[in-house]
């Protein structure tokens, strides 16, 4: 049986979303955040490690990470389903956009997190100003201008098609759905990119989304 060690308010609900889009039979246990330092709890390390979520266990095989998890489910128990044809150009817009979601879009999502965090974090008050400075310094000389320079790439590339990897929805856009949804959150997406808008309405529609959530709870990347 496929069990799913799922975090609230992480990438899990990524790997949550595509079990209900497979309509597998799985299994959920779920682990919630300290409150105050918003990181996972101790016991994850006894599944994995890194003590981090996303992880599944199926049978023998224990496997962290994202991607490498969608693309297992996808791979053993897909049949077909949610992949482009393997010889097709959407194939390769379908493996870009597997890696670009973590590798390119998420890093500056992350800084901009962290460095919000420093700005409103308790301190002592004699750092506060210097500590603030610095961070509205990274966020306007660096942060924000990366932040503008992907979703309005990603704005761009949605145009070529109704979907990020072709005329079908397929695992790449679980994949990209979380950082769209951080970005909406606390990064500027918001209706001056319509697409992205759009795309954001296309999932949370999707029937396998609406359950996903029900199981795993709401998706709040901004917090």
């Amino acid at each position: 049986m496929l069990t799913l060690h799922h975090l609230d308010n992480s990438r899990s609900q990524r790997v949550l979303w595509l079990l209900e889009e497979l309509q597998l039979p799985y299994e959920i246990k779920r682990y919630t955040r300290n409150p105050q330092t918003m990181l996972a709890p101790a016991e994850l390390k006894q599944v994995h490690p890194l003590g981090k979520s996303p992880v599944i266990t199926d049978g023998e095989l224990t496997l962290a990470e994202s991607a490498a998890i969608l693309e297992y489910l996808i791979d053993r128990y897909g049949e077909g389903r949610l992949v482009p044809a393997a010889d097709s150009p959407d194939y390769r817009r379908f493996r870009y956009w597997m890696h670009y979601a973590e590798g390119s879009a998420m890093p500056p999502l992350l800084l901009k997190l962290v460095f919000d965090r420093i700005s409103t974090g308790p301190m002592p008050f004699f750092i506060r100003p210097v500590a603030r400075a610095i961070a509205k310094g990274a966020h306007k000389a660096f942060i924000g201008p990366q932040l503008k320079l992907h979703l309005d790439y990603i704005e761009s590339e949605l145009g070529k098609s109704p979907w990020f990897a072709g005329e079908e929805f397929s695992v790449a856009d679980i994949q990209i759905s979380f950082p769209l949804e951080a970005a909406r959150a606390r990064a500027g997406l918001d209706a001056g990119y319509p697409r992205l808008s759009a795309f954001l309405q296309q999932i949370h529609d999707r029937p396998a989304y609406q359950r996903a959530v029900e199981r795993g709870g709401p998706v709040m990347p901004g917090r």
